[in-house]
């Protein structure tokens, strides 16, 4: 029986290769591991200044691989020569926005990067465990909901096509070739360090804190889960810790809160917790984006005993805090 001793410890000199180290997700993950012990080397393909992983001094302890996704030869070599035992593939074109103007780079990134970081871990006896960023867009418009693991993967559009194709590779190298790879399908993730301001949570922060109306692309009405950066950090770990011990290896896990809300109410309850007067300004005019999608986290709630530790009030709380202090940083300078 494993204690909680044990578990605390799992991490210790653990060798942890993140692609994407510098995003949003990556950012966190990364600080959080070399917090935990482990040796974390991380693939970064563009220099970020801004990035959260240099918010504090985690980013002195990882070794840093420069380098793209579409590049096999480089991920195999860092896998090799890191000696790595565990692998979480977060890097990605995660810009819907983005996917609908550029596809082909989209689909580079997303699922041609997937393919070479498997096929490098696959060639990589040292491997152990793989953890790979799906989303929940990889199911496309369902009909039922909440969307459970069960579902067929259905993307539609640039975006949700990269990740459902990302998401049937990353089943494949597991049926095929044995690959210890599990998949996470997290609703949309929001936190301190997401410098998307494309998004509706960190623009809407950064409109209130300008003194300006947060704008609604869509008609305010679509239906989002929302999740916690650190609470996804959280099942990250989780997940690769359980995955071998518990068999899980070719498992997909649904993480979200659970709770629905529109982008209207989202926006709303920013604006309450700001002390803002504001008006949001509705456009309408959103286009090739699902209008209801949110998730069931039964399976992770009942195999892995998790659960979120953040409450939407609290999770938006941190990251209001996080931005204003960006912020702050930013006119000192």
């Amino acid at each position: 029986m494993e204690s909680v001793g044990d578990r605390m410890s799992f991490w210790k000199n653990k060798n942890v290769f993140i692609t994407g180290c510098t995003g949003f997700l990556g950012s966190w993950l990364a600080k959080e591991l070399v917090n935990k012990g482990a040796n974390v080397t991380g693939l970064v393909r563009d220099r970020i200044p801004q990035s959260n992983l240099y918010d504090g001094d985690e980013y002195k302890k990882i070794n840093f691989v420069f380098g793209e996704l579409e590049d096999e030869a480089l991920l195999e070599r860092a896998l090799g020569e890191y000696e790595i035992d565990t692998i979480f593939h977060v890097a990605a074109q995660a810009i819907v926005g983005v996917a609908n103007r550029n596809p082909l780079a989209t689909f580079e990134a997303n699922i041609r990067g997937t393919w070479n970081v498997l096929e490098a871990a696959r060639r990589s006896p040292l491997t152990e465990r793989i953890v790979v960023a799906s989303s929940d867009k990889a199911y496309g418009d369902q009909k039922q909901l909440p969307y459970d693991e069960t579902m067929p993967l259905c993307g539609k559009h640039p975006y949700d096509v990269s990740k459902s194709c990302a998401d049937l590779i990353s089943q494949a190298y597991h049926k095929t070739y044995g690959l210890p790879v599990c998949i996470t399908r997290c609703g949309n993730l929001y936190g301190g360090g997401d410098l998307n301001f494309n998004r509706i949570i960190p623009q809407t922060i950064r409109s209130v804190i300008h003194g300006e109306a947060p704008v609604i692309r869509s008609d305010g009405t679509f239906i989002r889960d929302y999740f916690y950066v650190e609470d996804a950090v959280k099942a990250y770990l989780l997940l690769a810790e359980k995955m071998n011990e518990l068999g899980l290896e070719g498992e997909a896990f649904n993480f979200s809160n659970e709770i629905q809300i529109t982008v209207l109410e989202l926006v709303n309850k920013i604006l309450k917790l700001m002390g803002s007067n504001l008006e949001p300004v509705i456009l309408n005019q959103g286009s090739n984006e699902i209008r209801h999608q949110y998730l069931s986290a039964k399976k992770a709630r009942e195999i892995l005993n998790w659960k979120p530790v953040y409450t939407i009030e609290e999770g938006l709380e941190k990251t209001i805090a996080w931005y204003k202090d960006f912020f702050d940083q930013e006119l000192v300078l």
